[in-house]
This record gives structure tokens, C-alpha cells and sequence, in this order.
């Protein structure tokens, strides 16, 4: 199960207590606030783009947002199009409602941070299943998450 596999890269680092898991699904971001007690933005989402050197992007972004085709484009200078759940399975080890950017070891994929986090002291990504998430500092989840950098592509809904 990949929630052991991100509990063990925890547990490298010595935080491997923070996981929450609960007895209810957090697959979705508004399951994944209800389950943690927390406004839907907080939720870090993890989403999966196919990179067109073969790879994969993974963004992750505030569960309020949506991705910005503009700039997504300025940005990585092609067209967003999302990986299909085989896919994402395939790159990431995690299934769709559990993915996370931790413990991936699969040079191919590229992972960053959307700066659409940074309204909040902490959020709450998931731990590889669909019942799980961690508590994290965005400067956590940078580190923890290996992210290449913090980017801006998503669109907050108050900007809409």
C-alpha cells in the first residue's frame, strides 16, 4: 500500500506520528476538509500532468483553486493535460484520492508547489491512501515533497 511507503519516508525524517488517518474517505477535497476539521482551501491537492518529455508534473495547490491554462503555459510552456488514473498510478505509486507528491522515487516525475498554499500556516496533504492526509507547514511540504519550486499557476477563487 503506498501509505506505507509514505509512512516509512516519514518515519526517515522522524514524523512519521503525524499521520492522520481516519475512518472516513478523504478522497476529495471537500471529504478530505470535512474528515480533518478544516476549510476546503487547506487541503493540499496533488494534481498530475503529463509532461511532454515523457515525465509527469505534479502540482500541488490549494484545494480551493483551480489550474490557470494560461499560466500553466507560461510557466512550462506547453498545454496542461492531466494524466489518466492508470497513469497517475503508474508515475506515482498512489491511487486517484490518496495521491501525494512524498515518497516518489521516479526520476521522471518533477514535482512543484503552487504559491496559492502560502495563505495558510499549514495544510493538509494526503499520505498515499484515501483515508489519510498530514499536517504540514508550506515550508514543510516543500522540503518534504522534494518540490523543484514554489510556482503560480492557479487561479484563487476570489480572483475569479
Amino acid at each position: 500500500m503506498a501509505i506505507d511507503k509514505v509512512r516509512t519516508y516519514f518515519k526517515e525524517v522522524g514524523i512519521e506520528d503525524r499521520i492522520q488517518e481516519f475512518d472516513v474517505s478523504s478522497a476529495t477535497v471537500e471529504l478530505a476538509a470535512k474528515a480533518a476539521g478544516v476549510i476546503p482551501a487547506r487541503i493540499c491537492k496533488t494534481l498530475s500532468f503529463l509532461d511532454p518529455d515523457g515525465g509527469c508534473i505534479l502540482i500541488q495547490t490549494a484545494g480551493d483553486t483551480k489550474v490557470n491554462n494560461g499560466k500553466f503555459k507560461r510557466q512550462f510552456g506547453f498545454k496542461a493535460k492531466m494524466l489518466s488514473a492508470e497513469q497517475v498510478v503508474q508515475f506515482t505509486g498512489h491511487e486517484i484520492g490518496g495521491v501525494c507528491a512524498f515518497a516518489i522515487d521516479n526520476e521522471d516525475v518533477k514535482i512543484y508547489a503552487d504559491v496559492s498554499m502560502q495563505r495558510f500556516d499549514t495544510v493538509f496533504p494526503a499520505c498515499g491512501s484515501s483515508n489519510s492526509a498530514i499536517e504540514l507547514t508550506c515550508d514543510e511540504l516543500f522540503t518534504y515533497s522534494k518540490a523543484q519550486q514554489w510556482i503560480d499557476v492557479c487561479k484563487i477563487p476570489e480572483e475569479e
